[in-house]
């Protein structure tokens, strides 16, 4: 039976069999026992022991583990291995200093992604309090560590990252669409998101001048 290091696998209805890219169907190797998703140094070093097979199960564009099949001796071994590094004194400082660090650069993402949304929302000066109001809401929608949002992606610049944050937000929490019930045509709902982001855009525009505007408001009501 092949046992190639870091096969990757499609999972299949039943737990123990799993799809090869070719369509070939495989079940695990005895004394083998499947590590679970989430830490990714005991992975690696699963990997790095012998022979393995990486579940992936894939849906639209994401890919999501389902865990790492290996033998359960290099899954105990390297386990062992892991913990005995995790509980020196060394790895703890080095631990509470990275996280130090991930604090720091977080904050200070919040921050730029907050004012990057306020120059995108370019309101007049009568409207600076609301956009203070809207770019502190929409960034602790869009900004939290694994929140899987655009902000979160470095893809793009930091200004179209705030545009689609705002355009986003306010498709959620200023239309109906989270109620609309649409057709399930390829390119409906991207048809639709683009229909709604058109009426947001015009009302940020009531919001770059200052004089009259309009009493019934979604973004000026309470």
């Amino acid at each position: 039976m092949t046992t190639m290091t870091s096969l990757i696998l499609a999972p299949t209805p039943d737990p123990l069999r799993f799809k090869t890219p070719e369509g070939a169907l495989l079940s695990p190797p005895s004394g083998w026992a499947c590590l679970p998703p989430g830490d990714a140094g005991l992975t690696r070093r699963v990997k790095a022991a012998g022979p393995s097979w990486q579940v992936i199960e894939k849906k639209g564009r994401k890919a999501f583990s389902r865990g790492l099949w290996a033998p359960l001796a290099n899954i105990e071994a390297a386990r062992a291995a892991v913990d005995g590094e995790r509980a020196t004194p060394e790895y703890a400082r080095k631990k509470a200093s990275a996280t130090a660090r991930r604090e720091r650069e977080q904050g200070e993402y919040v921050v730029e992604f907050a004012n990057a949304v306020i120059a995108f929302l370019r309101f007049s000066p009568q409207h600076t309090r609301l956009a203070q109001i809207l770019a502190v809401r929409i960034t602790e929608h869009a900004t939290p560590v694994g929140s899987g949002t655009v902000a979160r992606t470095e893809r793009i610049p930091l200004e179209e990252r705030a545009e689609a944050a705002v355009i986003a937000w306010m498709r959620h929490q200023t239309t109906a669409y989270d109620q609309m019930k649409i057709a399930n045509i390829k390119g409906a709902r991207r048809e639709v998101r683009r229909e709604l982001a058109e009426i947001s855009r015009k009302i940020l525009d009531q919001h770059r001048t200052d004089g009259l505007h309009p009493a019934a408001c979604v973004l000026c009501r309470p």
